[in-house]
């Protein structure tokens, strides 16, 4: 049975962050079995989770890397970067409002992937809400959340 880990995290995050990063996503390949990677295309922390898988394909060829798409690809055409499989636009996200659009498929994405690897730290973050959410979701076993954030 494949298992999935989808990325959340900071805009900001710094460079600094990558080692651990980095670990993390080959030990979510080689301990937990994750042969699906998601990730989104708005931020520092997109950049870094997505360079990390990249990076991790050279040694596990088997996974795969998907870009999140949270506006259906017909209204905004995205060329998919190097180093992706593919996209991914959840379903029944037509209809969603734009301005509630990355929201709803960040917290569509939690629903249905196994892992959440996490730098969220702002209190008052869309980052920070979603890593709570999938924390009650935890709860209801679907979903283990690894912060990599550290002070």
């Amino acid at each position: 049975m494949e298992k999935s880990c989808f990325f959340i995290g900071h805009r900001d995050a710094p460079e600094a962050i990558y080692p651990q990063l980095l670990a993390e996503v080959d030990r979510h390949i080689t301990e937990l079995g994750v042969t699906e990677f998601i990730v989104g295309h708005y931020g520092g922390f997109d950049r870094l989770a997505a360079k990390a898988v990249i990076a991790a394909k050279q040694r596990h060829p088997n996974i795969s890397l998907l870009l999140l798409l949270p506006y259906h690809p017909a209204e905004q055409s995205i060329e998919i970067p190097v180093g992706f499989d593919n996209t991914y636009y959840p379903p029944g996200m037509e209809k969603v409002p734009r301005r509630l659009a990355i929201v709803r498929a960040n917290r569509y994405v939690v629903d249905h992937v196994d892992y959440l690897i996490a730098y969220a730290w702002h209190p008052a973050s869309n980052a920070r809400e979603l890593v709570k959410y999938a924390a009650v979701r935890r709860q209801n076993a679907k979903v283990t959340v690894v912060n990599i954030y550290s002070k």
